[in-house]
């Protein structure tokens, strides 16, 4: 092999790596594995992404590169034969109430320009048909298909009267600005309780009027509900304090536009049709319907248009997202489903030499769906790329070119290459991995049997076809089937919120949390440690925290100083006065057991459970991290570094030792490798031994495996979804089941 044919890396010292040296083939699929935090990520996002994009950026003028991302210098002697590099991650797709997967993906941009040439009768240009433009958009709900009500129902006590604080709102509380506005007026009695009021009277308090369609408005008082619609639904509220957005969630409630019904667009935009459709129409479609729709289209005109909407459509559909539609709002699509979506873009792509860089591109797919997930990758690589991929998955790991596997454990015991070849061969190896892909999951034997079950009853929210099932208690119940079928619908929309003050949700979404917040401090025992400090030292508690006395300050205890530029983006250094670790000398210079309080931050749980296991309520807590699989995350780690994996697993660490709770985990082994499942299914079945229930929605044919009780939805996604076609044992699944999934567990078990 030449030496450009490969990216050279050599002396990479990059988070844990421990200087590290690795040719990687180009143009080829690289896949990399390892136990969570073993060092994978550094190497190809932290180091070849980071550097690729780096060097890229640093092509354009200073005018450009102040507006492009910054990326830090990996930690590396030498990095060689580098490409441009398309990075296709799980975040989630940005924007706001008007995006959705037609605008998101162009594909509504195609079609508006069909309808503006072909569609009759003719209406306008394709900007007319656009939500977003004044000629297209409903006036009534300004092209968003819902209306903001305000309901100040909550705000009142129909029980009391002015002088007893009948409005809940601290400016109408009596004494204050706007109660004496009110009262003074000499409209109202300030001792007449609210269910007292007449109609009139009714309509002076909200609307400032005698009657409520304005007419003989009184000029004394602006009235309690156009008062609360200036504040809270006329001005700009993102810049609006914490207190505004808590009274905007408790009073303002969102509904289809009585006008347009949810399609968006004017009148005389959706006259406009082809072959019997309106554009909104087609876009409530699902793709497989869509796509069927324009083949049917025969206008010459809009041909060359209609291939190129079929083709994305095609790709769309191949890669697992036929259930979706063109008007499916971008924000409630899945992390697994916005990384499918971003990765069509780049399938119909001419470029060549390109390195795609891919997080776990599985990650929610059912087992039918990988292997055309797979063969994307292997369309990419045949065009002449070559193609990074951080995967657990077997099937994903079994198509490689090569594999790199990272380890041999996480954070400060990983950080080392195990294995360099093909599938075949780390198969024969003994790095946990080659273990992990040999071993066969046997099904579980001993089944507990429910006692007791709680009823979900016509649920046809979304796809759901008017389904009832009941759900079993103190025992593991896995919900799957295809992605689209309904199940999370069923279970975290329906069930959870029907039972919300019995449901625990541990799902993969950010922890609500600043961007100060650590794992000791969601957990609740740094105040613990913080108080140990202090009793040795004979010093105050706050001096601890780099959110008090203690912060650094120069920087205020944020690790980094921020230097703003004015028309450029701000430059973000690391705090030269106490070097990132945000604490002041004096905070530093104090100790317990021989380590300061940065000292003890930077312990990973490991180290924190011998060092803290003499102090009983410091050290339940990191006990909970270790059993939930955290053993490598340090104490002092931000929260907002963890990956969907880890937040679940510190979510669940929060309340191992309860018991009596139902819990909903939904795909609990994103981001674990495969000899961490046993591992995260050993912890669930502890949750029910303690008294709990557990109900995981999961695609993992090795969670199955070991369910009490398993429900299927399906029979596939979208509009051919949505019905319960399956409930029992996983014994019971494999021996009659007649589903999809049914299919893929029996292939695993021979």
């Amino acid at each position: 092999m030449l030496e450009r044919d490969k990216i050279v890396i050599r002396g990479l010292h990059q988070n844990n790596l421990k200087n590290v040296s690795l040719d990687i083939p180009k143009e080829k699929i690289v896949v990399f594995t390892g136990v969570s935090g073993s060092g994978k990520s550094s190497i190809v996002f932290d180091t070849i992404a980071a550097e690729s994009q780096r060097q890229m950026n640093e092509t354009y003028s200073a005018f450009i590169r102040g507006r492009l991302p910054k990326y830090e210098k990996p930690k590396v002697e030498l990095i060689e034969n580098l490409s441009a590099s398309v990075i296709v991650d799980q975040s989630r797709l940005g924007g706001n109430a008007r995006s959705t997967v037609g605008t998101i993906s162009d594909l509504y941009a195609a079609l508006r320009l069909l309808y503006s040439r072909i569609g009759t009768p003719y209406v306008g240009t394709a900007s007319y048909f656009s939500f977003n433009d004044p000629n297209g958009m409903c006036m009534t709900c300004s092209g968003l298909g819902k209306v903001t009500e305000l309901d100040i129902s909550g705000a009142l006590k129909e029980e009391l009267s002015w002088n007893e604080g009948m409005v809940e709102l601290p400016a109408f509380h009596p004494g204050n600005w706007y109660f004496k506005q009110y009262v003074e007026s000499g409209l109202f009695d300030p001792d007449k309780k609210l269910k007292d009021y007449t109609e009139k009277e009714r309509n002076l308090l909200f609307y400032g009027a005698y009657e409520k369609d304005g007419e003989r408005v009184n000029k004394r008082v602006e009235g309690i509900h156009n008062h609360l619609s200036r504040l809270l639904l006329k001005r700009d509220t993102s810049t609006s304090g914490d207190t505004t957005q808590k009274r905007l969630e408790t009073m303002i409630h969102q509904k289809e536009c009585p006008v347009c019904h949810g399609r968006r667009l004017n009148q005389e935009v959706l006259s406009c049709k082809i072959n019997g459709y309106s554009i909104a129409e087609l876009c409530e479609l699902e793709f497989v319907q869509l796509r069927e729709v324009l083949k049917e289209i025969k206008d010459e005109r809009g041909k060359t248009i209609i291939q190129t909407l079929i083709a994305s459509l095609t790709r769309m559909i191949e890669i697992g997202l036929p259930y979706l539609s063109m008007n499916r709002e971008s924000a409630s699509l899945s992390g697994g489903e916005a990384q499918r979506l971003k990765l069509v873009r780049y399938m119909g792509s001419a470029l060549t030499g390109m390195t795609y860089i891919f997080d776990e591109p599985s990650t929610g797919m059912h087992p039918r769906d990988v292997h055309r997930m797979t063969r994307l990758l292997q369309s990419l690589r045949d065009k002449g790329n070559t193609v990074l991929v951080v995967e657990h998955d077997k099937d994903v790991i079994s198509i490689a070119d090569e594999v790199i596997d990272v380890g041999p454990l996480a954070g400060r015991n990983g950080g080392q290459i195990l294995f360099q070849g093909s599938y075949e061969a780390l198969l024969l190896s003994e790095t946990r991995t080659g273990k992990a892909m040999r071993e066969q999951i046997p099904l579980k034997e001993k089944v507990r049997l429910p006692k007791a079950f709680l009823p979900v009853q016509k649920a046809k929210l979304h796809n759901l076809k008017n389904i009832s099932v009941d759900i079993p208690l103190n025992i593991l119940t896995v919900v799957t089937g295809v992605a689209g079928s309904g199940k999370s619908t069923l279970i975290r929309d329906v069930f959870a919120e029907t039972y919300s003050d019995r449901v625990i949700l541990v799902d993969q979404s950010p922890v609500t949390a600043t961007s100060r917040s650590t794992p000791a401090t969601f957990l609740g025992f740094f105040d613990e440690i913080r108080k140990v400090m202090a009793s040795e030292n004979q010093a105050e508690a706050s001096l601890f925290s780099f959110n008090s006395k203690g912060a650094c300050p120069i920087c205020g205890g944020k690790g980094v100083v921020v230097t703003e530029l004015v028309f450029m983006d701000p430059v973000t250094t690391v705090c030269e006065s106490c070097e990132g670790n945000r604490y002041s000398e004096e905070a530093t210079s104090y100790q317990y057991k021989g380590k300061n309080i940065v000292d003890i931050l930077n312990m990973t749980v490991e180290e924190a459970l011998e060092f803290f296991g003499d102090n009983r309520k410091i050290s339940k807590h990191i006990k909970a991290m270790n059993e939930v699989g955290l053993s490598y995350l340090s104490l002092g780690q931000p929260l907002s570094t963890l990956s969907g994996g880890e937040r679940q697993r510190i979510k669940l660490a929060k309340y191992l030792n309860q018991k009596g709770n139902i819990y909903v985990l939904d795909e609990p082994t994103t981001g674990l490798h495969a000899s961490d499942v046993k591992n995260i299914m050993k912890l669930l079945d502890s949750f029910v031994k303690r008294g709990n229930t557990v109900v995981v929605i999961e695609h993992n044919l090795d969670v199955m495996k070991q369910a009490d009780y398993i429900i299927d939805i399906g029979p596939d996604g979208g509009n051919a979804g949505g019905e319960v076609v399956f409930t029992g044992t996983p014994k019971e699944m494999i021996a009659s089941a007649n589903t999809i999934t049914a299919k893929y567990l029996r292939k695993s078990c021979e």
